[in-house]
């Protein structure tokens, strides 16, 4: 019997091109502080809001998990969404940029996302608090992270509308190349619903 063929995939919400190079000015900032030639700079290629990873996936699940996603975009509304301030995780070794506005909805798609890959098969493991953020840097070692996060606290994009929510295929660095960054592929996007403010809000998981 033949191994199973996987893709790495994502769900994400990805900023508008404007919005990241208002983070790119930011970022350029960021790189002239002591010890930053010693992180792994992400750039606007690989810029986005991760909604639920689902690492290897089977191809044939990809259908069904398609299918789960885009309904869980048709019962989202719109949302509005600005990249603003920052954080560190695990002492410094990830920078990001974070999220405001109506978070509240994004941690709602978020919560969908996930459910859809569960409800599709995919092994998700433990759920865990949805903590938007958008990856700047990383460190394969604890460094001092506080005058980056510090310098941005002080950045905020313009807000725009999110209306959609994206399934993102990674292909991992293979050139063995160092500080090499993955390559992203856009493997569909599907419209999230208009606005709608007259009826209750529905909490519910993706079905």
């Amino acid at each position: 019997m033949s191994a199973t063929n996987t893709v790495r995939l994502f769900a994400a919400v990805l900023p508008p091109e404007d919005v990241s190079e208002q983070l790119a000015a930011a970022v350029a900032g960021l790189r002239s502080l002591p010890g930053a030639d010693g992180l792994r700079w992400t750039g606007v290629p690989g810029w986005h809001f991760t909604l639920a990873f689902y690492g290897e996936v089977a191809e044939d699940v990809v259908p069904e998990l398609s299918r789960r996603l885009e309904r869980a975009a048709h019962r989202t509304d719109a949302f509005a969404l600005a990249v603003r301030g920052g954080g560190q995780f695990g002492h410094g070794r990830a920078l990001w940029a974070g999220a405001a506005g109506e978070v509240n909805v994004l941690r709602l798609l978020a919560d969908r996302a996930e459910a859809a890959g569960r409800k599709a098969g995919v092994a998700m493991g433990e759920h865990r608090h949805y903590k938007p953020h958008l990856t700047v840097a990383r460190s394969r070692e604890a460094f001092e992270a506080g005058p980056y996060v510090e310098a941005l606290d002080a950045f905020t994009s313009r807000t725009w509308t999110v209306d959609d929510l994206a399934l993102v295929r990674s292909n991992l660095p293979r050139s063995g190349v160092p500080g090499e960054q993955p390559r992203y592929e856009v493997v569909a996007r599907w419209a999230l619903a208009p606005v709608r403010r007259t009826g209750a809000e529905d909490d519910s998981g993706a079905e």
